[in-house]
Order: structure tokens, then C-alpha cells, then sequence
């Protein structure tokens, strides 16, 4: 009997540690202690590191490339949608018009008539003496210093009461008499040029680049008592 239950202990001792070793498999789902240390710990995958790697400072992150700027747009070029040039009496314009030829325009160049004035004549003259009375004492001065070739200018001119002393054709010939008249004494006397109505010529120029447009300041720069303008 008591080998029975000796060997009864025994047996019980033993499939106690066959279960606890896991000889006979686990009635739990999880793994046994030593191999689930092993899978947490991934020996594998472990790196030793050196004291100055573990104390080194952490790399920053590489940062992403910034994206491409979008390139500014180039800028249209300038141009000028109607440049006109005038007003030319007939003979500057033609020749105005030879030296813009050059610019080869084509359509895009024009000519239009303008209603203007031109000098005429220029004429010696006294000026306005405010009444019929004071245009007579002037002559009466002019007698006396031996001037006779005058004229009272009456109603209907711009210059009522004024006296003319001579109408030229030339600024030149009026100089000379006025030159004349002051060695006579006369001092109080002008020149003044006289218009008469004529047809002036304007040019006008659509769709001009910027050369171009200097171009076409090149050559209205000699002719310096004309306009360069924007068309109205």
C-alpha cells in the first residue's frame, strides 16, 4: 500500500512538472514566459550604441524641398494705341512725310486736314492809341519827325486806332524799316506778324512698339514748333 502511494506522489510531482516546464503544452492561450520575452525584445533588431552616439544630439529632419516658384510673368511689351504730329503748314509736312516713310507704317499711319492759320505778312505798327483823337496827335508826331507813310486803322481792325507804318512780306523787310523809323525818332513802334486762314496737315500713327514711337520722336524733334500728341 505504500509503495502505491509513493509512487502515486511521485507521478502526481512529475506531470506537475511536466506542466509547469510546458512539456505537455499550455491550457492558456499565451505563450510561455521565455519565448514571449524573446519575440518582445526582437534580439535581432537590437543595436548597441557607443557613449558619444547615445549623448550625440538628434539629427533634424530632412526638410521637404520647397515647391517651385511660379516665374513671374514677363511683362507685354509698351505700345501706343494713336500718336498724332502736327499741324504742318503743306511744305513741312511733305517733308515730314519723307523721313516717316522710313518707318514703314503701312495702314497703320495716317493724314488728315486741320483748319489753321499761317503768317501772311508782318506788319510796322503803332500800337492802339484807345480813341480816333489819339491816333490823330500820333500821326501828328509822326509829321513832324518826317514820317508820311502811315495809316490810321479804324473800325473793323483787330488794331482800331493803332497806325501802321508798313506790311511786308518778310520779318526781314519789316526790321530793316523799323530800324529806319527809330533813326527818325520813332520809338514807340512794333512788329507783329498777320495770319490768313490755310490748311494744315496732322499726322496720326496707330499701334506704335516703343522703338518705334522713338523713332518717330527722333524725327518730329526737328521740327520743334510741331506737337506730339495722343490722338482726342
Amino acid at each position: 500500500m505504500l509503495k502505491f502511494v509513493f509512487w502515486l506522489l511521485a507521478g502526481v510531482n512529475l506531470l506537475v512538472l511536466a506542466i509547469g516546464q510546458g512539456y505537455l503544452g499550455s491550457f492558456r492561450s499565451e505563450t510561455r514566459e521565455p519565448a514571449r520575452l524573446k519575440n518582445q525584445l526582437h534580439t535581432g533588431q537590437i543595436k548597441l550604441l557607443t557613449q558619444e552616439q547615445a549623448t550625440a544630439p538628434a539629427m533634424p529632419a530632412t526638410p521637404a524641398p520647397a515647391a517651385a516658384e511660379t516665374p513671374a510673368p514677363t511683362p507685354l511689351p509698351q505700345s501706343y494705341a494713336c500718336t498724332e504730329v502736327g499741324n504742318f503748314v503743306l511744305a513741312d509736312g511733305r517733308r515730314f512725310e519723307a523721313q516717316v516713310a522710313a518707318l514703314d507704317l503701312g495702314d497703320r499711319q495716317s493724314r488728315r486736314n486741320v483748319a489753321g492759320q499761317e503768317i501772311s505778312s508782318y506788319m510796322v505798327y503803332i500800337p492802339p492809341q484807345g480813341s480816333k483823337e489819339g491816333a490823330e496827335r500820333k500821326a501828328g508826331e509822326l509829321k513832324q519827325l518826317g514820317v508820311t507813310n502811315y495809316f490810321i486803322m479804324g473800325d473793323g481792325s483787330p488794331m482800331r486806332w493803332g497806325i501802321s507804318l508798313g506790311v511786308f512780306k518778310s520779318e526781314s523787310g519789316a526790321q530793316s524799316q523799323l530800324a529806319s523809323l527809330n533813326k527818325q525818332g520813332v520809338h514807340s513802334a512794333r512788329i507783329g506778324p498777320r495770319y490768313s486762314s490755310s490748311k494744315q496737315l496732322a499726322y496720326q500713327f496707330r499701334d506704335l512698339d516703343a522703338a518705334t514711337r522713338a523713332r518717330l520722336e527722333k524725327i518730329k524733334a526737328q521740327f520743334p514748333e510741331q506737337e506730339l500728341r495722343n490722338c482726342k
